[in-house]
């Protein structure tokens, strides 16, 4: 008898590796590049498995309970993941987005009956991010002391310092990896956005091969708003962990678990995603296309002849359509 599921909750994770066969022969990579493609979770995100594993640990812990209403801020995919997930489960959600995400993800939350407000909409967020230059981790601080304070039946997910996010990347996603390579990878590569991916991931390979290296991607200088160019174009979800203040760096990124961290800027990322989508039929977003990037540069070092590395692809080139990727 055949498997039928009985919710989307069954459908996240066991992602497929795949060798981007043309792209190494464009590039004449001398490596194996292999990425896992998490746009085949249910909703088409990485953020997929850490949104379930969220919701299900406050739900055993009691801190989330029926009639509650799932808060989160997010850039985009973790709203998603939440949205879909409360109503799978039958929950109200509400997120605090970032201003300058795609269209496509305000509509696709709002599809799943989630309630989206701008950052620039809530004063006390708008604010905090005015006098920090952007620090998304105070903006969430201050959102938790001044405004959900002050309601009750809500659970704030606050996935930059829940551990069940990098957790769940260490029970699935690097034991996925692992296994479908027979244990042979030899590079993890990762963006770091709250760093669950990379952190979670990084730490079971390590416990598995400790001479497995791991590369963290953040955003190089001009992808990143500063006074000479504060509206840049920017990889959404990917931040800065390094050359910031250790306070500003999300509690589920482990600064110890990275063996080098790799800059990627915007147009890189673009000329990436934009390769693959035309050499091997994968469309997928801006920070996968940072991954794919930062992953064909570490092929191209001599001594990584022969070894395989494993870029992360946090999730699809359709939530890119009406930005300057595709558009």
């Amino acid at each position: 008898m055949g498997k039928i599921n009985k919710s989307i909750a069954e459908l996240v994770g066991r992602t497929p590796l795949l060798e981007l066969v043309n792209y190494e022969k464009k590039h004449d990579l001398k490596a194996r590049l292999l990425v896992k493609l998490e746009y085949f979770n249910p909703n088409q995100s990485v953020k997929d498995r850490i949104a379930l594993a969220m919701v299900e640990d406050a739900e055993k812990k009691g801190l989330l309970k029926p009639g509650y209403t799932i808060v989160e801020t997010t850039s985009g995919n973790t709203g998603i993941g939440l949205a879909a997930i409360a109503a799978a489960k039958g929950y109200k959600f509400r997120v605090y987005i970032q201003d300058n995400v795609s269209k496509e993800r305000f509509q696709v939350i709002q599809a799943f009956g989630g309630e989206t407000i701008k950052l620039s909409e809530e004063p006390a967020i708008a604010k905090v991010l005015e006098e920090t230059n952007g620090d998304f981790v105070a903006a969430i601080d201050a959102l938790r002391k001044e405004v959900l304070s002050k309601e009750k039946d809500i659970f704030f997910v606050d996935q930059v310092s829940n551990p069940a996010n990098p957790a769940i990347h260490e029970a699935t996603t690097g034991p996925e990896i692992w296994e479908d390579t027979d244990g042979k990878v030899d590079i993890l590569v990762a963006n770091v956005g709250t760093g669950g991916t990379v952190s979670g991931t990084g730490k079971f390979l390590k416990s598995k091969n400790p001479d497995i290296k791991v590369v963290a991607l953040q955003p190089g200088p001009n992808s990143l708003p500063s006074e000479a160019n504060p509206e840049p174009e920017e990889i959404t979800g990917v931040h800065p962990f390094e050359g910031i203040p250790k306070e500003r760096v999300p509690a589920t990124m482990n600064l110890d678990i990275y063996d080098e961290k790799f800059e990627v800027e915007t147009v890189e990322a673009y000329t990436a995603a934009r390769e693959a989508a035309k050499n091997d039929g994968i469309l997928v977003g801006t920070s996968s296309g940072a991954a794919i990037y930062a992953a064909t540069q570490i092929a191209k070092r001599p001594e990584n002849e022969s070894k395989t590395i494993v870029a992360v692809l946090p999730d699809t080139g359709l939530r890119y359509l009406s930005t300057p990727l595709f558009g």
